[in-house]
């Protein structure tokens, strides 16, 4: 069985960092990709960032570009996401989530590419 379990969110100042961690179980970590998505209040769920097998590829929505660094360590079977700069509007729940490949591509955005999800941790920015 698959789990997924994210920690490190809270209440932060507009300006200051937070890092997310997710911890996975169940099936072998070096074999997936991994990605994050959020989902503010009233809003879908949006894709933040994603990372292949090994780290050594990543993407990132526009809007969290330069100010977010998605990594991950296999000995650990921990994904991260690093949050710098973070302003109001980053304000969601934040959700980590096992893709289906080694490898990303065009699909490592849209959510249903993605076989199993944490339970998510709640990211509050104040202005």
């Amino acid at each position: 069985q698959v789990q997924l379990v994210e920690s490190g969110g809270g209440l932060v100042q507009a300006g200051g960092s937070l890092r997310l961690s997710c911890a996975a179980s169940g099936r072998t970590f070096t074999n997936y990709a991994m990605g994050w998505f959020r989902q503010a209040p009233g809003k879908g769920r949006e894709f933040v960032a994603a990372i292949n097998w090994s780290g050594g590829r990543t993407d990132y929505a526009d809007s969290v570009k330069a100010r977010f660094t998605i990594s991950r360590d296999n000995a650990k079977n921990t994904v991260y996401l690093q949050m710098n700069s973070l302003k109001p509007e980053d304000t969601a729940v934040y959700y980590c989530a096992q893709y289906r490949s080694l490898f990303l591509s065009d699909r490592s955005r849209m959510e249903a590419s993605y076989d199993y999800w944490g339970q998510g941790t709640q990211v509050t920015v104040s202005s």
